[in-house]
């Protein structure tokens, strides 16, 4: 609590009192201001009250100031005299942007649509940390943000934070839920893809075959929701996992399928990239509405959903990724490089069959239907789709420490209504493409997404082996520290010096923030601060 008068007798009086009763500084602290000049951070208070306001009105307190402080989502405001008083609870920021999915939706946009973002950025709040989190070379989940809130998951737990002021919400323990992710393999989701979601008042977290069913509000746990069998009738671990509306949706992986560690030797035995069934729940329900098996295999990173479609790409596994056959095969590396080289690929594409092209296939949401599907060259290992404009696009996943599959250098784009092939360019890109609006940005460029064109834009950027993730004005990458272009300004690469984001997806642009959960667990590495952070706009 913080207590705020701009009479020096009042303050000194109940500093007072609070000191005898050994609150103050600890539970309540208390400062002299005049009201509207109260030198706090916007958008702190979960609750406004005003002991003038109950005996001269709630015209005694500035209504600028209340606003300044009440915190979106549900901040409350209580001021006036008894009998008259009036409460006002704060909705959502105009123009915010959520993020509900490892990348930002189920379409795999990485853009949370926020508009409210502009640069330069300055912090809003702080905290260190207390929440156990795995290694970051184990790449685990992405920060999810939803109605105010920002989940996080550590090592054992699932928390939840008011992204205004920091505050804990609520925490559930998990013990060991990312165990597999606590090593030095640098695959985690960007292979597995993430582990839990939100659907509107939901949390959505999968465990070997169920799913725990939270309520965001304050999580409690509501329900269990179990994967169907496979085929042949055997129990097998939930895999991927995205909510639409109000249908889960979810796959079997396939576990004997395992891929390659990319850096430090690690035990890649719970860690699959690859699934043998994807089925649809009704949440209210919770019923399987339909499955769909595929003729070899579908990876996580190959499926979108969005507008009443489920897209997926179905092809056969990747043996050069393999790391049982690549064990048989080879001799073992103690280390392997970060990403493969020109001659590393070429020696392995003798060692081992081409990775044959797979079909591009739309489902119907609803009841799992084919709507159309596409069996000419089909290459690609990830999909992204733009419902607004009708396109659905097909690359790589080029990245640094990238599975030997992933070729890069080309992409393409389809109608996602229709499946006509819209475009089909080669490209040099070495990150997961942000879908914003018509552009398309994948460091180091930008591409229009309706044409293939290059578009006028060059990202650049210092070390680090996270991606971008992006708002409607905003990217945000680690660039040593955290980095950050302004779409909107001159588009130079700024920083945010003295603290560095993971190594995957943790710098969320939702909000009308920026929220950069700590990512630093294992982190050797010379950088000053290891905490929770949340910026804002400088200027707004």
């Amino acid at each position: 609590m913080v207590a705020v008068d701009p009479d020096a007798a009042s303050v000194a009086a109940l500093r007072r009192i609070l000191d005898a009763a050994g609150l103050l500084g600890t539970r309540v602290t208390v400062h002299q201001a005049d009201l509207d000049k109260v030198p706090y951070p916007r958008w702190f208070a979960d609750l406004v009250v005003s002991g003038r306001s109950v005996t001269e009105g709630d015209d005694a307190v500035p209504e600028a100031a209340v606003r300044r402080f009440q915190r979106p989502w549900g901040g409350v405001a209580c001021l006036g005299r008894p009998g008259a008083m009036k409460v006002s609870t704060r909705g959502p920021l105009e123009g915010e942007g959520q993020w509900t999915h490892q990348y930002s939706d189920p379409a795999n946009t990485l853009c949370s649509g926020d508009d409210r973002l502009q640069g330069p950025l300055a912090v809003l709040w702080f905290r260190d940390t207390d929440l156990v989190m795995p290694n970051r070379h184990g790449r685990g989940p992405a920060p999810l943000v939803s109605q105010g809130r920002m989940f996080v998951e550590g090592l054992d737990a699932l928390r939840a934070v008011n992204i205004y002021n920091g505050r804990t919400l609520w925490q559930v323990p998990l013990p060991g839920i990312l165990g597999p992710y606590h090593q030095e393999h640098l695959m985690g989701v960007a292979g597995t893809g993430s582990n839990f979601c939100v659907g509107g008042d939901r949390l959505y977290l999968r465990s070997g075959d169920q799913c725990l069913c939270l309520r965001a509000e304050d999580g409690t746990r509501v329900g269990t929701l179990r994967a169907p069998p496979r085929p042949d009738g055997k129990p097998a671990a939930w895999g991927f996992i995205a909510c639409e509306g109000n249908t889960l949706f979810g796959s079997l992986v396939n576990d004997e399928h395992l891929v390659k560690y990319r850096f430090g030797r690690s035990d890649m035995s719970r860690l699959f990239t690859e699934s043998l069934l994807l089925f649809a729940i009704d949440v209210g329900t919770g019923g399987v509405r339909w499955t769909y098996t595929p003729r070899h295999s579908i990876r996580h990173n190959a499926i979108a959903i969005g507008g009443g479609r489920v897209y997926l790409i179905d092809r056969p596994l990747a043996e050069i990724d393999d790391a049982r056959l690549a064990a048989a095969k080879t001799e073992p590396r103690a280390k392997p490089p970060g990403a493969p080289g020109a001659a590393a690929t070429a020696q392995a594409a003798r060692r081992f069959p081409e990775h044959k092209p797979g079909r591009l296939v739309a489902l119907d949401a609803e009841t799992g239907r084919v709507a159309w599907e596409v069996d000419a060259d089909v290459f690609g290992t990830l999909l992204a789709l733009s419902t607004k404009h009708d396109v659905l696009w097909m690359g790589y996943q080029s990245t640094r420490f990238q599975l030997d599959s992933e070729r890069g250098g080309r992409m393409a784009a389809f109608r996602a209504s229709d499946g006509a092939r819209l475009w089909d360019v080669t490209a040099s890109y070495a990150s997961r493409p942000i879908l914003n609006d018509r552009a398309l940005y994948a460091q180091p460029g930008a591409w229009d997404l309706l044409t293939g064109r290059q578009l006028p834009f060059q990202l650049t950027r210092s070390y680090g082996c996270g991606i971008l993730a992006g708002s409607s004005r905003m990217v945000v990458f680690r660039s040593a520290t955290l980095g950050y272009v302004d779409l909107g300004g001159d588009r130079r690469t700024e920083n945010y010096g003295g603290i560095r984001p993971g190594c995957w997806v943790n710098a969320i642009p939702a909000g009308g923030l920026v929220l950069l959960a700590d990512a630093a667990s294992g982190c050797t590495c010379s950088y000053l601060n290891q905490a929770t952070i949340a910026l804002q706009p400088a200027e707004e």
